[in-house]
């Protein structure tokens, strides 16, 4: 798998878990209602480290915890 769609696997588990609206869980990571529509539905999409580190603020959570997950969920995950 690719470390990209890696990344936006984890982003759309967090999202499926928090039971919020797309809108609701925009504001509460503090990006904006289209860029988590691209996360979720744009394969081809090239998130920013900005917004990673955004979700992680929301999320309460570290870069290298948001990181360590992704690579927990995909050990297969590579760099292309």
């Amino acid at each position: 798998m690719e470390y990209n769609k890696a990344i936006y696997s984890l982003i759309k588990q967090l999202f499926l878990e928090s039971g919020l609206s797309k809108r609701r869980f925009a504001k509460n990571h503090f990006i904006e209602d289209s860029t988590l529509r691209d996360i979720l539905n744009k394969s081809d999409y090239q998130i920013s480290l900005i917004t990673i580190y955004r979700i992680c603020e929301g999320q309460n959570m570290t870069p290298a915890d948001f990181f360590k997950k992704v690579q927990d969920l995909h050990p297969d995950a590579k760099l292309n």
